[in-house]
């Protein structure tokens, strides 16, 4: 999947728990060989190398993925977007940059984005990429889906209570053996040690997007990894994101989207979603927050 896994889970013993842990991580390989691009014999990379050309039948589990990713963009007005992976590396993230792309080669480095482009077979249970050169992908969703996939394994092998940590995407379930509740931070990328605020989780998830690990800055100015898909800029005006749900999936997709879209547009739309919360920090250290949100000091 190309982030680390770690699993926390309520088990009788240690030999039971060894168990599960290893039922766990083998099913997030499995997950990693349907939706990577990377692994040539995938499901996804069949797709990709296949658009424009002709239709993939897949699984049921990557056609739902798909789907439901289609209806993600559509709520978020194409700011969430799988077909992302169609954009052309023009950014780096990895070392400094010498110069900032020019605005021909940023506008025509998302040219193939276009999650309208992407033909889906119910009947057949197919896909298909309109355009040549094409390709979808699952950064901005993928562990998100993997942590539902590893919890509803382990929740039908018995496993009481549990949390996963798919790289700072959270999802739990049951009670803390040792607290009751299930905790979480949400981290200040301005000061590590002082956190943001406290959320309990109850039977639910929590996902942070921000900035503060991924990006280059070239003459003052810092320049984020998370790359607006419909301009092919980086997104400026907000440091972190974070959504708490009921579900990983969606979570990990609405941080994303949100962080796109900017604190206004963002709060706008996550308001009109049922029992869906955000904490968003803006570039001047400033805290929004949708509605309904309570945060908490931590419990001793």
């Amino acid at each position: 999947m190309g982030v680390s896994f770690v699993f926390t889970i309520e088990a009788e013993n240690e030999k039971e728990g060894e168990k599960y842990l290893t039922i766990a991580e083998e099913e997030v390989r499995r997950i990693e060989n349907v939706i990577s691009s990377w692994k040539t014999n995938s499901e996804t990379a069949m797709i990709n190398n296949s658009a424009g050309k002709n239709a993939v039948s897949v699984s049921k589990e990557l056609f739902g993925l798909i789907e439901r990713s289609i209806r993600i963009s559509k709520l978020t007005d194409g700011h969430f977007d799988i077909s992302f992976a169609s954009i052309d590396k023009i950014w780096y993230f990895d070392k400094p940059i010498e110069k900032i792309p020019d605005s021909v080669s940023v506008q025509k480095s998302v040219s193939k984005i276009n999650y309208k482009n992407i033909i889906l077979n119910k009947e057949k249970q197919s896909v298909f990429l309109k355009e040549k050169g094409m390709k979808i992908g699952f950064g901005a969703i993928g562990k998100g889906f993997a942590a539902e996939a590893v919890k509803r394994k382990l929740q039908k092998l018995g496993v009481k209570s549990g949390l996963i940590n798919a790289s700072g995407d959270l999802i739990c379930w049951g009670k803390n053996p040792k607290s009751e509740k299930w905790q979480v931070a949400i981290a200040n990328p301005n000061d590590k040690n002082n956190a943001l605020g406290w959320f309990p989780l109850n039977n639910s998830s929590v996902v942070t997007s921000g900035n503060y690990e991924n990006y280059v800055e070239f003459n003052g100015k810092k320049y984020t990894h998370i790359i607006n898909p419909k301009t092919g800029w980086p997104v400026f005006g907000v440091q972190s994101v974070t959504i708490f749900c009921p579900n990983a999936e969606l979570a990990d997709a609405l941080a994303t989207s949100v962080f796109v879209m900017g604190v206004e547009e963002g709060l706008k739309l996550i308001d009109k979603l049922k029992n869906i919360e955000c904490l968003i920090l803006d570039s001047q250290g400033e805290i929004f927050t949708s509605k309904n949100l309570k945060l908490q000091e931590k419990i001793k």
